[in-house]
């Protein structure tokens, strides 16, 4: 999908398996629509401060800060962490009035009850926070990124109306859950899957994109993570699994960077090259299936050097250029 695709859409929920990465393309997309003059607030919901970490700034209170503002173009991006307790405490406050009484609440470990022993409560406190926060301001420049729990269950962390349904059939609380399904299944919320190229993470998301779709919950696009470099042609990748590599050749090119060609040295490199070819192959099996899910799908690089700011702003051009934001 083009650019164009996602214009309308204001809340951007990624999720993905555990180790895809995700808070990395939570964090890249929200720095790529910033990066085009957008105000972003990017929310984090589980409680890890991953955001934090990844932008370099103290622990994520319960209300926005200002992580990055951009120097030409005037996008912003803020970061909230939003935990069930302090969404509670606002949601008695503003429903009920009970100011301090709340807090007191708080201190008899009354809010950590209620959100325990009814978890369905708990997704409607945080993604009602994100609803608030989407609502807030309604220019069109402004857009949310929220980064949601694992694929395993984001269907059902999303689809609050029947998490509820034999809890709270009436009242406030069954209200701003129905409120937040509106904005859930409108077609300014598109629900972000990462992956990388192995089994179960595709499969899980293969999962996830039919359990979303049984919801009626927007699915968005599929971001492959951690893709690694095609650094052999198809024709050397055959030769590499093999093992037909023309040993000769690659001793020449050793030899033209003045490196002597020892051949301990060149059966690591033939053995690596085999390994590399072998993986390429099945990530281009994974590549398949992903492609027969039919979501538009969208790549970001293995990134050797880890992840840091410029790594993010690197992945957020990515993301960019393919037209994601």
């Amino acid at each position: 999908m083009s650019r164009s695709d996602w214009d309308d859409v204001r809340l951007h929920v990624v999720t993905g398996k555990g180790g895809t990465g995700k808070s990395t393309v939570a964090a890249s997309l929200a720095l790529a629509l910033a990066s085009r003059g957008k105000t972003v607030l990017l929310c984090e919901v589980e409680g890890r401060q991953g955001i934090a970490q990844l932008f370099d700034v103290p622990p994520l209170p319960y209300e926005e800060r200002r992580v990055v503002q951009g120097p030409q173009d005037g996008g912003e991006l803020y970061a909230l962490a939003i935990d069930p307790e302090s969404a509670l405490l606002e949601y008695l406050a503003m429903y009920y009035r009970l100011g301090r009484a709340g807090k007191a609440l708080d201190r008899f470990g009354v809010v950590d009850f209620a959100t325990t022993i009814a978890p369905g409560v708990r997704d409607v406190l945080l993604t009602g926070k994100v609803y608030e926060a989407v609502n807030r301001n309604k220019r069109g420049k402004n857009h949310r990124q929220y980064d949601a729990p694992p694929t395993g269950r984001i269907s059902q962390f999303l689809n609050v109306n029947s998490e509820l349904a034999g809890l709270a059939k009436v009242g406030p609380i069954r209200s701003q859950a129905d409120t937040v399904m509106t904005l859930l299944r409108s077609k300014r919320t598109a629900v972000h899957l990462v992956t990388v190229l192995e089994d179960m993470p595709v499969q899980e998301t293969a999962d996830a994109v039919d359990e979303l779709r049984v919801a009626r919950l927007p699915v968005g696009g599929i971001v492959v993570n951690m893709t690694r470099r095609a650094e052999l042609d198809s024709d050397e990748r055959d030769a590499a699994v093999s093992g037909e590599l023309d040993r000769d050749a690659v001793a020449a090119d050793l030899e033209k960077v003045g490196v002597k060609p020892a051949e301990t040295l060149l059966d690591g490199l033939l053995a690596e090259a085999r390994e590399h070819a072998e993986r390429r192959d099945l990530e281009d099996e994974q590549r398949k299936r992903i492609t027969a899910i039919d979501v538009p799908a969208y790549e970001l690089p293995r990134l050797p050097d880890g992840i840091d700011l410029g790594a993010l702003y690197e992945l957020a051009a990515d993301l960019c250029k393919q037209g994601l934001a």
